[in-house]
């Protein structure tokens, strides 16, 4: 029989009240009920966790962004002639650096769900460095190829590890702004490493090496000091984080579930969460969306950083398919530069419950979306300078594809949502007579059987629009 606290959820429910709060005295799902949180003060809190979270991403971010991006500096500083590459060997090291960056983002979000992220992004981290360093040992092209290879292989894991620890901590509402703020910390990566380059390269001839070599060399040892520091900076997921007294994290993993993230509070790992994910239209409708976002690592810096933090995760994708019409059509620089600010100004976001369904998704959606610039690297031509318009059209035509791929997943979710509604996917809950309900939609013990075992896909989840 269905206890007492699933009858009063699912009354609630079937009077119109999908909304009710699972966390809640009336809800089956308390997160350790035994732990009094009425005298947390949630704004003092949240404070706490944003500076204790975010601030080190931003850095982490930024170091991954400004490793990744350091080839291009060098090649001004005669890596190609000193490696005897031609243009065309350049960019298939480019190329080569997005296939295990891509392919390998979705297995290493289900070890981060496994493991401690503090030790799993900081030994990504840790792997990145050294390779980063070794970049400035090689002497041809095979070990070009290599050392990019190895180098999006550890640097894979970063970005959609990021978005989806920081989605195990904020509510929906709140999680748009601290990816934001994170994500601008690439964008002053642009403008700081040119910088940077010109003042390493200074080192020419120490040691017997090239200057470019030691753009590599120095940002590869320092990133490794970085990951040795995250060990022990990085917090854990917020049931276990250190840092937090035993009422915050309870009060935390609360207010989760309060926001229908169900799986707050520890889930246990099982295959079918990965085949949910497989199976969902939101994993592939979100793949396309990523990959403009991807293909708009843009020069613009500054501006990009300004505008991400001022948009968070506004889907803008109008301002980017206008930027690129302009690129390709613009012989001035100054105009096409404008472009550039606007086409900087994409981003994309999802919906997806369940923590191990969401680490799949996000890997699969941000994957899919960085094995474009496999294209994107190829697409930009030197004989096509200084306008570029193979390139830009080629960006233009995925922004098109994203922003249709936006405008069916609004309709789709909002469809969704009506059904949902009108109870057509009412599960059936043992003892609870409920007129709407079908056993096609599945059959359940309890609400919080059921909540449990389908994720979003529960008829009390709605999806955020």
């Amino acid at each position: 029989m269905p206890s007492t606290s699933d009858r009063d959820l699912v009354d609630k429910f079937l009077k119109g009240e999908p909304h009710a709060d699972p966390s809640s005295s009336t809800g089956a799902q308390v997160h350790r009920p035994d732990v009094d949180t009425s005298r947390v003060d949630e704004r003092k809190l949240m404070r706490k966790i944003d500076i204790r979270v975010v601030p080190w991403f931003a850095v982490l971010y930024f170091l991954n962004f400004l490793d990744r991006g350091s080839i291009g500096n060098a090649k001004l500083y005669s890596l190609e002639s000193d490696l005897h590459i031609s243009d065309t060997q350049y960019l298939i090291s480019l190329t080569v650096f997005f296939f295990p960056y891509s392919l390998f983002e979705t297995a290493s979000n289900v070890v981060l769900r496994l493991l401690r992220p503090s030790i799993w992004l900081s030994t990504l981290m840790l792997g990145w460095g050294i390779v980063m360093t070794l970049h400035g040992v090689i002497h041809d092209y095979g070990g070009l190829l290599t050392v990019r290879f190895f180098l999006g292989l550890f640097e894979a894991g970063l970005y959609p590890g990021i978005v989806f620890y920081l989605s195990c901590w904020y509510r929906r509402s709140e999680l748009g702004t601290r990816v934001a703020v994170f994500f601008s910390s690439a964008t002053i990566a642009g403008a700081f490493s040119g910088l940077l380059a010109a003042a390493i390269v200074n080192m020419h001839g120490v040691g017997g090496k090239a200057g470019w070599a030691w753009i590599f060399i120095l940002e590869g040892l320092f990133t490794v000091l970085c990951a040795i520091a995250s060990y022990f900076i990085i917090a854990d997921f917020p049931e276990h984080a250190k840092f937090l007294s035993e009422t915050e994290r309870v009060f935390v993993v609360r207010r989760l579930q309060d926001d229908m993230q169900f799986s707050a509070g520890g889930e246990k790992f099982q295959a079918k969460y990965i085949w949910q994910s497989l199976r969902d239209w939101k994993t592939w409708v979100a793949s396309f969306k990523a990959t403009p976002a991807n293909l708009l690592s843009v020069p613009v810096y500054a501006w990009a950083c300004l505008v991400t933090c001022v948009v968070g995760f506004l889907v803008l994708y109008m301002s980017g398919l206008a930027g690129y019409i302009i690129l390709i059509a613009s012989r001035n620089a100054a105009l096409s530069y404008f472009a550039v600010y606007l086409a900087a100004s994409a981003w994309v976001a999802g919906n997806v419950e369940g923590s191990y369904k969401r680490s799949v998704t996000l890997g699969m959606a941000i994957g899919f979306g960085n094995l474009n610039g496999a294209v994107a690297s190829n697409v930009y031509r030197a004989k096509d300078a200084p306008w570029y318009r193979l390139g830009h059209g080629i960006v233009l035509a995925y922004i098109a594809i994203g922003w249709i791929c936006s405008l069916i997943f609004i309709i789709l979710l909002r469809r969704e949502n009506t059904r949902r509604d009108r109870g057509e996917r009412n599960e059936v809950i043992g003892g609870i007579v409920n007129k709407d309900a079908t056993e096609v939609n599945g059959h359940y013990e309890s609400v919080e059987a059921a909540r449990r075992d389908k994720g979003d896909k529960w008829s009390g989840f709605r999806y955020a629009i």
